[in-house]
């Protein structure tokens, strides 16, 4: 953690949690200890995604957020799922992804008989910078990947002003 970071005039930028691809499950344990330490200062009640939270679940879509002039993206990897397994919520300025996996192959031969089942859930929140009109948020499930668009209220949308000369 930078010491800048405990400036209480910085305490108010939010930062989105999202797992990097070069971050392993088996991470060092000081950098665990450190990705902690900076969820304590900068991460609503419980909304940490460090590697202690992220191993209840084996579960555990990938995140991208973006963001526009006009708009909010967020974009998560699910791949196997089917827009029926997949549940997207917003509660005031929280947008909750949630979803179960369920799967059971069966294989039958000749003196062989197989059976498994997996079965996982996850749940990721994420934090928005205000809070967004449910009703002009879009949802679509392609391929795997899930797509949420969320326009930004229109006191939050950058304004172009026009300099002209005197």
């Amino acid at each position: 953690m930078e010491l800048k970071n405990l400036a209480p005039w910085r305490w108010g930028e939010r930062k989105v949690p999202v797992r990097s691809e070069l971050q392993s499950s088996h991470g060092s344990l000081q950098l665990d200890f450190d990705r902690l330490f900076d969820d304590f200062f900068t991460t609503p009640f419980g909304l940490s995604m460090t590697p202690f939270s992220q191993s209840l679940g084996d579960f555990n879509p990938t995140i991208d957020v973006s963001e526009t002039d006009t708009e909010f993206k967020v974009s998560a990897e699910l791949p196997g799922l089917s827009e029926n397994d997949i549940d997207v919520s917003v509660d005031h300025n929280i947008l909750t992804i949630s979803g179960e996996k369920k799967a059971e192959t069966e294989d039958k031969r000749e003196n062989y008989y197989r059976v498994e089942r997996s079965y996982g859930s996850f749940r990721r929140s994420i934090e928005l910078p205000g809070e967004m009109d449910p009703d002009q948020i879009e949802a679509t499930f392609k391929n795997g990947v899930l797509s949420i668009t969320m326009p930004k209220p229109e006191q939050d949308q950058a304004k172009r002003i026009t300099v002209k000369t005197s």
